[in-house]
């Protein structure tokens, strides 16, 4: 039985992308270039990072001015607009009724997820939070789930890794949890289970084998 969950935010919890689509467009935009939202969604949902280091490479420009324009950008965007997925709470709840914690794994920062959490009421519905930010290498690498394991004493067997990314799905399985992909991204590392929505997770959550 799965019993303890740990969430990417970004894709995952949160439907952050559009946002943050529109700050790298805005920032590009206010420096005079310009590119297909399309082409930022895309770049963006394998990774911010690497999104951030492509169009830099691409438009001649300092990554760390860009990452600075868009930080400065994304500020202004109301989290308000950047609401959690449907059934997440529902997922977390059950998790909860059965004694299990979910855990954030996230490259954001403590105080961005914590705003975002408090803006829609969810702070409640989540344990810990394990960022980059607190000196943990960015996934794939899997140190933060593996860090949340051990703090936390969690059943590696019952417990389960949900993202969006391939990224995510790496960083479950070398944590030894399972994984669960969140959409349809392509992979080349297989996820144990993969749902486009969370209603498919609930209803997997609750007739599963307690085994």
């Amino acid at each position: 039985m799965i019993k303890n969950i740990l969430w990417d935010l970004d894709g995952t919890i949160f439907d952050t992308y559009p946002a943050i689509t529109y700050a790298i467009s805005k920032s590009l935009s206010e420096m005079g270039l310009s590119i297909a939202l399309n082409v930022i969604d895309g770049l963006a949902r394998q990774s911010i990072d690497q999104c951030m280091q492509t169009l830099a490479y691409r438009f001649k420009l300092d990554p760390d001015l860009l990452r600075n324009r868009f930080a400065e950008s994304y500020r202004t965007v109301d989290p308000a607009n950047q609401p959690p997925f449907p059934g997440v709470r529902e997922v977390c709840e059950l998790i909860h009724a059965r004694g299990g914690l979910n855990v954030i794994i996230t490259h954001r920062s403590v105080q961005s997820t914590q705003r975002l959490l408090d803006t829609h009421g969810m702070a409640s519905y989540f344990d810990d939070i394990f960022s980059v930010e607190q000196g943990y290498p960015r996934k794939p690498d899997p140190a933060m789930a593996l860090a949340a394991v051990k703090k936390h004493n969690l059943h590696s067997a019952k417990s389960l890794f949900v993202g969006d990314r391939e990224i995510d799905i790496q960083s479950g399985r070398a944590a030894s949890v399972r994984a669960c992909l969140f959409g349809g991204a392509a992979l080349t590392t297989p996820a144990d289970f993969q749902i486009e929505h969370y209603g498919q997770l609930l209803m997997m959550l609750k007739t599963e084998n307690n085994a």
